[in-house]
């Protein structure tokens, strides 16, 4: 199991940046993916992007705009968001997707309010 604790939310204007932070209980390492989704309201949760320890991907809403990292040394996964827009207002979510014998199991935090607006 791995506990994910994530910060970094709050008021954006748009163009403006947010980071956001996720930090895992349990060596990343030991993960087999990371990842940010965000679900705004009376919408599905969608994929922000995700982290393997030899890739990334992103969804084309993002490109360009977001980066997400990892920093093995402290567990942690960030999320880099840039040229903010208001459509980018929703709850983001870190996720870990372990790799278990049936297939994966999904772990996720508490999510995080990212409201972008003038």
């Amino acid at each position: 199991q791995v506990q994910l604790v994530e910060s970094g939310g709050g008021l954006g204007q748009p163009g403006g940046s947010l980071r956001l932070a996720c930090v895992a209980s349990r060596s990343i390492c030991t993960i087999y993916a990371m990842g940010w989704y965000r679900q705004a309201p009376g919408k599905q949760r969608e994929l922000v992007a995700q982290i393997t320890s030899d890739k990334t991907n992103a969804a084309d809403s993002v490109k360009g705009r977001f980066t997400i990292s990892r920093d093995n040394a402290k567990n942690a996964v960030y999320l880099q968001m840039n040229s903010l827009k208001p459509e980018d207002t929703a709850v983001y979510y870190c996720n870990a997707r372990l790799l278990v014998a049936a297939g994966t199991n999904d772990y996720w935090g508490q999510g995080t309010q990212v409201t972008v607006s003038s």
